[in-house]
């Protein structure tokens, strides 16, 4: 069998027998991946928490028929723990991973823009205090461009005419003009003036911008986005519906104690350790935009070596 290795980010886990597990995977190199992980789910696993949802690992796999199998598993980003303890962060990523499964429709087909969004999306959440659903809409506008699917925001979707526009079509893509739109656009709706520019805002990562939305237009521009989404994958996201769109406790302040007064702990982030491993070779700098997610979300990520 070959052996490849490969670094990912753990987008589903699914029970295999009594002991096992599928895990569903975005690889770096490789595209979306299922893979068995022998004994994860025994308490002595040498896997330990490493392949849980949300971890971001280096993995050394077996290429099998139809599953692969997993080796070995070195954390490289330990999301979960910090995504676990705050609500509105958790459904936000949970919707994030589906959204990256969902949007790689074949297996094996590299999406190294996507992957690197996605780790980026990760790390945002749980190592800075940006709202947690101006990030899941950040990441639906950027994954839909990366998938050929960018919404027309400043001219029209149509004919292409410069805007600014009043009509908004989820069917024709995005803003329409006046021509357009009496040509028989049906459905469209006129949304604010400021929404779109922060739904314009979200897809160029400028959060200097986005910080001065309202709700009420960061609820209109959610609605859109999921809109559109839906529209190109012909179903919504199961986990869209569940996101807690309240703002997140702050990192690093406990959340409210229990009823007795007392003040339950919160876990800190942990510190972020993007070392290569001894036996990995140098990093190359593949590092995310700086302004993807804001400051400190883009980290150069280690290189990984090929199929052997």
């Amino acid at each position: 069998m070959t052996v490849y290795r490969d670094s990912a980010v753990v987008l589903r886990v699914t029970k295999l027998g009594e002991a096992d597990r599928i895990v569903t995977l975005l690889t770096r190199r490789t595209g979306r991946v299922r893979a068995v992980a022998k004994g994860v789910r025994r308490t002595r696993s040498k896997f330990g928490g490493r392949l849980e949802p949300f971890s971001h690992v280096d993995l050394q796999l077996y290429e099998g028929r139809n599953l692969d199998i997993v080796t070995q598993a070195v954390a490289l980003d330990s999301f979960g723990s910090v995504l676990a303890a705050d609500y509105p962060r958790y459904t936000a990523a949970t919707a994030i991973v589906e959204a990256a499964e969902r949007m790689t429709a074949e297996e094996r087909e590299p999406s190294l823009k996507l992957y690197l969004l996605l780790v980026g999306a990760l790390r945002a959440l749980s190592t800075t205090d940006r709202e947690p659903s101006l990030v899941l809409d950040s990441f639906l506008l950027r994954a839909m461009v990366i998938a050929g699917w960018a919404p027309a925001l400043r001219e029209c979707a149509r004919c292409g005419s410069p805007g600014p526009h009043a009509a908004f079509s989820i069917a024709s893509g995005g803003l329409l003009c006046v021509a357009c739109r009496s040509a028989g656009a049906a459905g469209a709706t006129r949304p604010a003036s400021s929404c779109v520019d922060l739904m314009a805002a979200l897809a160029a990562g400028d959060w200097d911008r986005v910080d001065t939305s309202t709700g009420v237009h960061r609820r209109e521009a959610s609605g859109l986005i999921a809109a559109l989404l839906q529209w190109h994958l012909e179903r919504g996201l199961r986990s869209l519906p569940m996101v807690d769109r309240t703002a997140a406790t702050p990192l690093g302040r406990p959340p409210a104690g229990p009823s007795d007064g007392t003040a339950a702990e919160r876990p800190q982030p942990p510190r972020l350790d993007l070392a290569v491993p001894a036996a990995g070779p140098a990093p190359v700098d593949v590092s995310l935009p700086a302004g993807l997610f804001g400051p400190g979300t883009a980290e150069p990520l280690p290189e990984v070596a090929a199929r052997s």
